[in-house]
């Protein structure tokens, strides 16, 4: 295990959001973690439902203190393209939502992220970011001297060896705002990508989801609900066993890498062609002889991995 951060979730409620969210909740009360924030931004559905649906979440988790601020509403230059297909009209289809108690800042989020990174010491946050990059793109273009602050960007997104999600080319977080995909991987900020080629390999079977259901308290069974519904869609369009899990992988790796494996590489983002808008462009065997930007994560130790999310998700109400 690695020692314990201090991280920052980047988000877009949305259902494997929430399994991260209450994740990164239960790592905190196993003592794992320091869990700062969240911060929102539009992706799944559009800013209020994702800046509400963090918050429901948080009172899922017993947190109803806990900081949550908003952020980007649509991408730096595109126009907003949404999962709604995926996670239903609210994002979080499978469960009853209620009027959150957790309240949200005031402070928009890029001033925030801005403010708390210039305030702490070099290396000391972990950012988690698990939807569209666009409040971390537009954190590290006005204010670049942030970057000394982040230990490291573990991000879901992208794909390579793996077909896209949203089009034949691309994943949809990096589809969704590709020119702050672009802008996060040019900061020089220390980056871990998450991407589809091993978050397919972590899949939402029945046994897994049995472990949570069977969970004596309020947010395993929730949990099992909410992904057992998100996974049908998965199901329909892949055909695999179970639906991916694709937002947990993130918080997984920033606390437990000795669970993934990858490669470093150069590793770029397709911005001009709408036939591959949002693509990734990886280096795998260095064939540019460009210096390597983010760390390309491929392999899954999947069993654990679900192991770790049960143990967190059991220490909630």
């Amino acid at each position: 295990m690695s020692e314990k951060i201090r991280l920052i979730i980047d988000t877009d409620p949305g259902q494997d959001d929430a399994a991260a969210i209450l994740m990164a909740h239960g790592l905190v009360k196993r003592g794992l973690i320091d869990f700062i924030s969240i911060t929102v931004v539009a992706g799944n559905v559009g800013i209020g439902y994702t800046s509400e649906n963090a918050r429901i979440i948080c009172d899922w988790a017993g947190k109803e203190d806990f900081a949550v601020y908003s952020g980007a509403a649509k991408p730096l230059l595109r126009n907003l393209v949404t999962a709604e297909e995926v996670h239903g009209k609210t994002g979080l289809d499978g469960v009853e939502r209620h009027t959150p108690r957790c309240p949200l800042q005031e402070q928009h989020a890029v001033n925030y992220l801005i403010d708390t990174l210039r305030a702490a010491e070099d290396g000391s946050i972990v950012i988690c970011p698990i939807g569209p990059l666009t409040n971390i793109a537009q954190v590290l273009t006005l204010a670049p001297d942030c970057a000394r602050a982040i230990k490291r960007i573990v991000l879901m997104g992208g794909n390579y060896f793996e077909a896209g999600n949203i089009t034949p080319a691309a994943e949809f977080n990096f589809y969704c705002d590709p020119h702050a995909a672009q802008i996060v991987l040019q900061s020089g900020a220390p980056i871990t990508i998450l991407p589809l080629d091993v978050t397919h390999k972590a899949c939402i079977t029945t046994p897994r989801m049995d472990v949570l259901r069977k969970q004596n308290n309020e947010n395993g069974p929730r949990l099992a609900g909410i992904l057992q519904s998100y996974e049908r869609y998965d199901i329909q369009k892949f055909g695999t066993e179970g639906g991916p899990l694709h937002d947990p992988c993130a918080i997984s790796c920033a606390v437990f890498p000795e669970l993934f494996q990858g490669r470093e590489c150069h590793v770029e983002v397709e911005t001009s062609s709408e036939l591959t808008m949002g693509a990734c462009v990886v280096d795998w065997w260095n064939s540019t002889g460009k210096p390597a930007n983010a760390y390309w994560v491929t392999e899954v130790d999947a069993d654990r991995m679900f192991e770790e999310l049960a143990l967190s998700i059991e220490q909630l109400p």
